[in-house]
């Protein structure tokens, strides 16, 4: 077992370009830490680093105390699970599990104890005898997740196993991955696009765009506190409305103006943002914090506007809503019983306490400026 650190870690192309860029991450022991974000952000660079599959161009990795820039790949006590799974046609599913093993001669016995014992805990020790093309994509990638269970490694790392599976395997194999990593008690660094699958999955998630970490936070605080633009705008589905906005002062009340609409800030909220009075600003309200107005949740700040409805996705569970007003569009998830119709003018309320303000320059969350601000204050 053992935790992983990025200390400093760059990774440089030639031709200038950058693919991740003075990357800081620490990786506790037993942790599930989720590197996610869109193609080119660098997560799977990142992982190809720690494997030892790409060279460092500037900075250390650590794997518990030992810096790990010069060690070979085979020595650095990880096993890695790929978008691929890359086994070996012509071999058994017990060869192909036993196969690391035999480079490293490791006795025959300790081989086959582990192969079954893993076969098992997988439920897949009836195909060991099969090759990989007589089995589907789920039992591809367990004989995958196999291979690197036996070698009983200090850290997995996995990069996008499940994106060759369909949606409902998908489900399955999530929660397979999940329940494996709590048998198991290994750090596991998984790396995906998939938003959906880093919020189930990580117990710690590494949001990365261009290169750069955004954010490292937990999936409640990546949703409900997001440093800035961008993590608000790819954690969520559907994703995160945003309007351009300005923050003013109408009797004695803060109001947010944008050009569809005009909402109050909450009185709890108004010292974090008073001093972006008079300032552009984005406001960002997601989907399910937007409701129609005959089925207002209990609890919630409201702040209750008129729009046109575009477009009705029915769900069984909730309602999809595509609205428009003075020429933006957003989207709502409303409750089931909706009586929203396309063509038709309905009212629909805001949860004010969930809404979102960002400064227009840094593209940070006033939120996140305020407590900076106030960390920085002598005590």
């Amino acid at each position: 077992m053992a935790s992983v650190t990025f200390r400093n870690v760059w990774k440089r192309y030639s031709g200038n370009t950058v693919a991740v860029e003075d990357l800081n991450l620490d990786v506790v022991d037993k942790e599930f830490m989720v590197l996610v974000g869109p193609s080119g952000s660098g997560k799977s660079t990142a992982l190809r680093m720690l494997a030892g599959l790409e060279e460092i161009s500037d900075g250390e990795i650590l794997i518990g105390d030992r810096v790990v820039n010069n060690v070979a790949p085979k020595d650095r006590d990880v096993a890695m699970v790929f978008q691929s799974y890359a086994l070996y046609p012509h071999m058994s599913v017990y060869d192909n599990m036993a196969f690391g093993l035999r480079l490293r001669k490791t006795p025959k016995a300790t081989i086959d104890q582990r192969v079954r014992d893993a076969a098992k805990s997988l439920g897949i020790e009836m195909l060991l005898d099969r090759r990989p093309r007589q089995l589907s994509g789920g039992q591809r990638q367990r004989v995958a997740v196999g291979r690197a269970i036996v070698r009983e490694p200090a850290v997995f790392l996995m990069d996008e196993p499940l994106s060759n599976l369909d949606a409902k395997l998908r489900v399955e194999a999530r929660a397979f991955i999940s329940k494996l990593h709590q048998r198991l008690g290994t750090t596991f660094i998984y790396v995906t696009h998939d938003q959906v699958e880093a919020m189930t999955m990580g117990t710690r998630i590494a949001v990365l765009s261009t290169g750069q970490l955004q954010q490292v936070d937990t999936p409640f605080n990546l949703y409900h506190n997001p440093r800035n633009v961008f993590v608000a705008g790819f954690i969520g589905s559907p994703s995160i409305n945003f309007f351009d906005a300005t923050l003013k002062e109408e009797d004695g009340q803060l109001l947010v103006e944008t050009q569809s609409f005009q909402v109050n800030v909450p009185a709890a909220k108004r010292e974090m943002y008073s001093a972006h009075l008079g300032k552009p600003v984005t406001f960002g309200i997601r989907p399910e914090d937007i409701h129609d107005a005959d089925y207002q949740p209990p609890g919630i700040v409201p702040a209750v506007i008129q729009a046109n409805v575009e477009v009705v996705e029915q769900m069984g569970n909730e309602m999809i809503v595509y609205l428009e007003e003075k020429g933006k569009s957003f989207i709502a998830r409303t409750d089931p019983r909706t009586q929203a119709r396309v063509g038709n003018r309905m009212g629909i309320v805001i949860n004010m306490d969930n809404a979102h303000l960002f400064d227009v320059d840094t593209e940070l969350s006033l939120a996140y400026e305020y407590k900076q601000q106030e960390e920085k204050q002598p005590v």
